[in-house]
């Protein structure tokens, strides 16, 4: 990502389009090894039973993370997907963009919405749309880190049993 936005400041767009190509590819195989984040699956499945939409925004690629979805069977709980837009860096978060095309994409409001992230650019992403953010610390170091969140958790339980307690009232 790194070397993407680099490419994007520096290099014109052009060569801005190879690289995110190369790194689309570099996504693609990385899909077929990815672990799944413990209790994502659930809360996905869960939220999708609750009555709640769920979309992805990432900074990788569309086509990478739609792989990831069917791979496991979580491609028709997931709409939209708004992935990295090709050759444009510019566009990643912490731009509110992509998270404002999904906010659209679903038909709801940016106040009613929440985003859970696992970086900074999520959380100043989300900011900047006007969306609530929960901060996911999947790291120790990232929970002083995350300070500006709504909230944050160190596991995806945590939201799980959020969603538990909505489908039991």
């Amino acid at each position: 990502m790194a070397v993407l936005h680099w490419t994007g400041a520096t290099c014109g767009p052009d060569l801005t389009r190879h690289v995110d190509d190369a790194l689309r590819d570099l996504e693609a195989r990385a899909v077929t090894v990815a672990a799944p984040t413990p209790f994502a699956h659930k809360v996905i499945t869960t939220a999708r039973a609750a009555g709640l939409a769920v979309a992805v925004v990432s900074n990788n690629s569309a086509p990478a993370i739609s792989a990831y979805l069917s791979m496991h069977g979580l491609a028709e709980h997931v709409f939209p997907v708004v992935g990295r837009a090709h050759g444009q860096p510019d566009r990643m978060k912490p731009n509110p963009a992509p998270i404002l095309d999904a906010v659209h994409a679903l038909g709801v409001k940016a106040a009613d919405s929440v985003l859970i992230g696992d970086s900074l650019s999520d959380i100043e992403g989300a900011r900047a749309a006007g969306v609530k953010v929960v901060g996911y610390a999947n790291r120790p170091h990232k929970v002083a880190a995350f300070q500006h969140a709504d909230a944050v958790i160190e596991t995806m339980e945590n939201v799980y049993e959020v969603l538990l307690s909505r489908l039991a009232t």
